[in-house]
């Protein structure tokens, strides 16, 4: 007999890793058990009045998938479900979820308040546009709490920040952030990337507004670009964020959004097996000969590492390390790798590593890059599902090189 509710069956009594398998599914009347692509840039409408009713009650059905479609609905319920958001809308990248979190609610006036450890294009973001269109963009040590309650003490539209950041893995405060900038009046966004759904929940720590970098983990396989923005207020996704998004465009495609979607169905046993081996890594880099210096949550040399046991369940993928040298050894260390592959991309299956300010960070400033502690023997490690051991092999043999 045919099933007449094609929609999957309530996940609300469904522990979070199950959420990541079912939520959100819209079934076809094919009853398929693989979420179906809908690979379409439009729909069709049984008559004039129909076509009129759909644009009166827009959301109510699928119009044009610049404003919605199936798929990408399914990938957005299903991350909403896991992360238990109310409102959530996927985007082409990581940066368009950044640039749409942000400039949906900015106004010429307003002030915006960031650490100054970001990655180099949220950076921009901020602080480029900012002084293009009359916002005060206000940078502080985001580890620094008098900062924040100095930059905070005057009326603040909205709070941005990375924890842990990239690529210093510096780690903010989220619960004293959060009171602070609703203090002051301020919307706090925070970019989940380093962290995933999966090690760190910033809404229940007072984030407004959590957004992602699909393309990392939540893809983990280097398919595809993505990116999702997400809120616990549903008025204020619906009334401020999704109507700046609908007419500027920044909408995934439907196919993006079905591999972000089967994704999501492995993450949690990705990041969990990937941030054990990164715990095993970083042990063994922290006493080699040729490191100056390793940072990575996990470990109790991080000079936060008890505020990331109060708001992270795992110390995640990525490590900051520090070699004993500068560019030259740090180069050569990058060329002497056998398996790690030399990439600027993160959060993949395989482990991946770059040299910051030569790549990702290379525009910033001298003293911009002082600032953020991206110096020439710094390399960043994305840590893959590699056996750990073979990791720490690769890393071995390339250091013995110095």
């Amino acid at each position: 007999m045919a099933r007449t509710d094609h929609r999957n069956p309530n996940v609300a009594g469904l522990r979070p890793r199950s959420r990541l398998v079912h939520g959100g599914v819209r079934r076809s009347s094919f009853d398929e058990t693989c979420e179906a692509l809908y690979q379409t840039s439009g729909f069709v409408y049984g008559s004039a009045e129909e076509a009129e009713s759909a644009f009166v009650n827009d959301g109510s059905r699928h119009v044009y998938s610049r404003f919605r479609n199936p798929t990408t609905a399914m990938f957005e319920d299903r991350l909403c479900e896991y992360e238990g958001a109310a409102w959530a809308y996927a985007t082409t990248s990581g940066m368009a979820a950044v640039h749409g979190a942000l400039w949906s609610n900015l106004r010429t006036g307003d002030r915006i308040v960031a650490p100054r450890s970001l990655f180099i294009s949220c950076y921009w973001v901020i602080k480029e546009l900012s002084a293009r269109f009359g916002v005060e963009a206000v940078f502080v040590d985001g580890t620094d709490l008098s900062q924040w309650e100095e930059a905070l003490a005057k009326p603040t539209k909205v709070v941005f920040l990375e924890t842990p950041s990239n690529p210093g893995l510096e780690v903010v405060d989220l619960r004293a952030v959060s009171a602070l900038a609703h203090k002051a009046g301020a919307k706090v966004v925070v970019d989940n990337a380093f962290a995933t759904p999966v090690l760190q929940r910033p809404f229940e720590m007072g984030a407004d507004v959590v957004i992602y970098s699909a393309t990392k983990h939540i893809d983990g396989q280097g398919r595809c670009l993505g990116g999702i923005i997400l809120t616990n207020d549903k008025q204020y996704g619906s009334d401020v964020i999704h109507p700046y998004l609908r007419h500027t465009g920044p909408t995934i495609s439907p196919f993006n959004a079905w591999l972000l979607l089967k994704g999501l169905e492995t993450l949690e046993l990705r990041v969990s097996a990937q941030s054990a081996a990164a715990l095993t890594v970083a042990e063994f880099l922290e006493g080699h000969a040729k490191v100056e210096r390793v940072l990575y949550p996990g470990l109790a040399s991080h000079p936060q590492h008890d505020l990331v046991r109060s708001q992270m369940t795992g110390g995640g993928t990525m490590l900051s390390i520090f070699l004993k040298g500068g560019k030259e050894e740090a180069f050569r260390a990058l060329n002497d790798l056998r398996m790690v592959m030399i990439s600027n991309n993160l959060g993949d299956s395989k482990s991946l590593i770059t040299h910051p300010d030569t790549t990702t960070h290379s525009k910033l400033t001298v003293e911009e890059k002082a600032a953020a502690n991206i110096r020439p023997n710094l390399l960043r490690l994305s840590v893959g599902l590699e056996d750990a051991q073979d990791i720490v092999e690769d890393l071995d043999r390339a250091l013995a090189s110095l």
